[in-house]
């Protein structure tokens, strides 16, 4: 017999969340087959079996919290029976064979800040025997009871579908949204029924553990840092150009495409070096200056944006850069990047012009104190000199920085040194 834990997953990662069971209790697995995915702060993970065996039980339910090192169940030398163990331990009263009733437990509430007594009472019409243990799992799973409290639902009233009796998360949401009423006070007067319009449909849906820390740090970020966004523009022709030009050779050549984020994480090496401070990091009365250029890429996966790393991007080519860029893209979009292609970042890039964004400020992505961001490319009428106007494919481009360690002119310095490498990208090859 085993114990499933719940295994290191790095330096940050203390806790996670138990997504979803591959396998139910009874069931026959071998060594190395997924029992269950843990989603985590930053990436899902799967747990294995470490032997073969027989899934004895499972004691943390989907939508729990559990910590690293805890037990969610148990692997034992079975027979692959489908019987659920916990319906062992745990076993359904039968009813009196000399009795045409059954037994029922009904869930009293007291006053609040007591628990709840199950009491044993007889149900001439109905016979199905139904019954709840009297310790503190028997009312459902603790994913259930939040659920509950979420929704103001009276978890007693709900119909269980287990063998045992216990509420689970999805037997709370096929109940469905209905508020417990107050109990009523015998010297309470009585109330006139207030006139209400129709509810509007609604869904409410929990946030995912990811989502809840993305939102957690994007306000930590602002909260804690002196943030200001600067602005300015790029004429895109050159390199457009370039690409026009490049992009059926390179294909060829490096069997990837010639994209716009090759040309901008080299713009922003060059600029990094330039102006170091940009590349740092403020550690309590400290800043931290990287002598290093692993940048950030933001990625919108279904989950909500990640920032996966391109190590070392002053060392890469356009096509290594590309390269990178694409397969951690796709690890993103499909749930399946490490956690070390996550951390370390010095500086990031962001690009809502994808999604068709011509202007924003994005926020800084912690502890960096600088995050550069993309836009649309379209065409505006540009002044080439005090006589001729030309329509070119223009972006703006916007630096959020943390004023704390970067100046103003710095911050500006940086950004027009940024536009000056795209709009000249030979020099890419110089600076970058």
């Amino acid at each position: 017999m085993s114990e499933i834990k719940v295994p290191e997953m790095g330096e940050s990662i203390t806790e996670g969340t138990v997504s979803k069971w591959v396998v139910k209790e009874g069931d026959t697995v071998s060594q190395g087959d997924v029992l269950l995915e843990l989603e985590t702060d930053k990436v899902n993970l799967e747990i294995s079996a470490e032997e073969d065996g027989v899934v004895e039980s499972i004691t943390k339910q989907e939508g729990e919290t559990v910590q690293v090192g805890e037990s969610v169940g148990v692997i034992g030398a079975g027979s692959g029976s489908s019987k659920p163990a916990a319906s062992e331990s745990k076993p359904v009263p039968e009813s009196k064979p000399e009795s045409k009733s059954d037994d029922v437990v009904t869930i009293n509430y007291p006053a609040k800040g007591s628990e709840p007594v199950a009491e044993k009472t007889t149900d001439k019409s109905t016979n199905a025997v139904t019954s709840k243990p009297d310790n503190g799992d028997a009312i459902g799973t603790p994913a259930a009871r939040k659920l509950a409290r979420e929704r103001g639902i009276d978890l007693g009233s709900v119909q269980s579908n287990d063998p045992i009796g216990r509420v689970n998360p999805d037997d709370v949401r096929k109940h469905g949204d209905k508020p417990v009423p107050p109990p009523k006070s015998e010297n309470a007067p009585a109330k006139k029924p207030v006139e209400s319009n129709p509810a509007k449909p609604a869904d409410r849906q929990p946030m995912s553990r990811r989502r809840r820390t993305i939102a957690n740090r994007l306000v930590e970020a602002q909260h804690n840092a002196a943030m200001l966004t600067t602005f300015n523009e790029v004429d895109m022709t050159a390199i457009l150009d370039v690409r026009k030009r490049r992009k059926d050779a390179f294909k060829e050549k490096y069997d990837v495409g010639l994209g716009f984020m090759s040309f901008f994480t080299k713009a922003v090496v060059g600029a990094l070096k330039k102006f170091p401070m940009v590349n740092a990091e403020i550690d309590g009365d400290d800043v931290i200056v990287k002598k290093f250029y692993d940048i950030g890429i933001a990625v919108s996966a279904k989950e909500g944006l990640v920032v996966p790393v391109v190590r070392d991007a002053d060392r890469l080519g356009f096509a290594q850069i590309e390269k990178e860029i694409a397969t951690l893209a796709s690890k993103a979009r499909s749930n399946t990047l490490g956690l070390s292609e996550l951390q370390g970042g010095t500086f990031t890039i962001t690009n809502g012009g994808v999604f068709g964004s011509l202007l924003s400020t994005p926020i800084l992505n912690a502890p960096q104190v600088a995050i550069l961001g993309m836009h649309k490319i379209q065409l505006r009428p540009v002044a080439i000199d005090a006589e001729r106007m030309e329509n070119r494919p223009m972006m703006y481009i916007a630096l959020s920085y943390d004023h704390r360690i970067i100046d103003g002119s710095e911050a500006v310095s940086f950004l027009v040194k940024v536009k000056e490498l795209l709009e000249d990208p030979e020099t890419l090859l110089i600076e970058g």
